[in-house]
């Protein structure tokens, strides 16, 4: 098992579910046992959530697997069936999990200067909610979903926020336009300054930030900068492996790679959709959750699993007091109607449909009803 977060946790649950009994080492390159990430740029960043909150273990869960923790594995050898480590040694396997995950992007140019963050790991969020307490003003470089959070927590805490977006409309790519504009807004309902559709230069600073330069010829002061530009899959230690990568690692319908044995779950696994005929990598909590049960099945039985269809992708979001969910894939909707609630009063839920058939539902602290249509959109998918 190389990658010790959520992702990889799954696959070991599951393989001890399904009857493996034998040797099981979990490879991973932080410190820290499995640990819940969506809680880091909400909760855990307020200071709500302690570190043994974050736990994704019982304590009295026992899986039997020799745990590997602060080492990065370099290289994969098909040939001779072995996960190369750093410092020179090598772990045999019959069979391998990659959930390696997923890396936050930096901002080029941005190496050394102090008040730059990115979030991602818990180490990351324990640097920044140092850097929160003390106040100031934050620009949030990114208008995704990781960067709401954390200026929806910040502003909770008192700081000054801004938010910048390079795109017109924060949000479009997993929401569309119309319904992440709507979403978004929810900044500028609380005093938080979006600036859309400029992109940044650059930082200013001598050894600390103080301020974010646009393209445009604008300087925004800051205090602390959050970099939520997206993130890579981390997946470099796989090259001249004979895997094929895209995007991440190819995978078909059931984890399966180009590599007899060989199986990819979580942030770096580029799945095949049989509902869209095409690839796509889902970075969400649920899918690293839900789909390794599929891969073991197909790692245990040498690939002779006829694969199921996935569930709709899902996920959710805590920005402002709003809870918002997502089901589905927005790219690709011909049409898209609020179908309950108030867009005014930021409490709706909306279908997106193709063609007349519902394709994905977006709810706006309508936990009830999208949790049906939820459940409508998987029994038609």
């Amino acid at each position: 098992m190389v990658g010790a977060s959520l992702a990889g946790l799954s696959a070991a649950r599951s393989l001890r579910k399904q009857g493996f009994d034998g040797r099981l080492v979990v490879i991973g390159d932080e410190l820290h046992r499995p640990y819940d990430r969506p809680p880091l740029s909400k909760e855990f960043l307020a200071g709500a959530l302690g570190e043994a909150e974050l736990a994704l273990e019982a304590a009295e869960e026992d899986l039997g697997a020799e745990w590997l923790l602060g080492v990065r594995a370099t290289g994969l050898d098909h040939a001779r069936r072995a996960v190369r480590l750093a410092g020179g040694r090598e772990v045999r396997a019959d069979g391998v999990v990659i959930a390696t995950g997923a890396a936050a992007r930096a901002l080029p140019g941005s190496e050394g200067l102090a008040g730059v963050h990115t979030l991602r790991t818990l180490d990351d969020a324990r640097a920044l909610r140092d850097e929160l307490a003390r106040g100031g003003r934050l620009v949030v470089i990114g208008g995704g979903f990781i960067g709401a959070e954390v200026a929806s927590t910040a502003y909770a805490l008192g700081l000054d926020v801004t938010v910048v977006e390079a795109a017109p409309t924060p949000l479009a790519g997993p929401l569309g336009e119309t319904m992440g504009a709507l979403v978004s807004a929810l900044h500028s309902d609380h005093g938080v300054r979006l600036v859309c559709g400029v992109a940044v230069k650059g930082l200013s600073g001598e050894t600390r930030v103080d301020a974010v330069l646009l393209e445009d010829g604008r300087g925004i002061p800051a205090d602390i900068v959050v970099v939520g530009v997206g993130a890579r899959p981390n997946v470099e230690w796989l090259e001249g492996s004979g895997i094929v990568l895209d995007n991440g690692v190819k995978c078909g319908a059931d984890g399966r790679t180009s590599l007899a044995g060989v199986v990819a779950v979580g942030d770096c696994a580029n799945w095949y959709d049989p509902r869209a005929g095409l690839h796509r990598r889902v970075e969400h909590w649920t899918g690293a959750r839900e789909r390794p049960d599929a891969a073991v099945a197909t790692l245990l039985a040498g690939g002779a699993v006829e694969p199921g269809v996935p569930r709709p992708p899902y996920f959710w979001s805590d920005q402002y007091g709003v809870k918002i969910q997502f089901a589905g894939h927005a790219a690709g909707a011909d049409s898209v109607t609020i179908e309950a609630g108030s867009a005014d009063d930021r409490d709706v839920l909306a279908v997106y449909r193709r063609a007349g058939r519902p394709v994905a539902v977006l709810g706006m602290n309508q936990p009830r009803l999208f949790m049906r249509g939820r459940k409508q959109l998987a029994a038609t998918a």
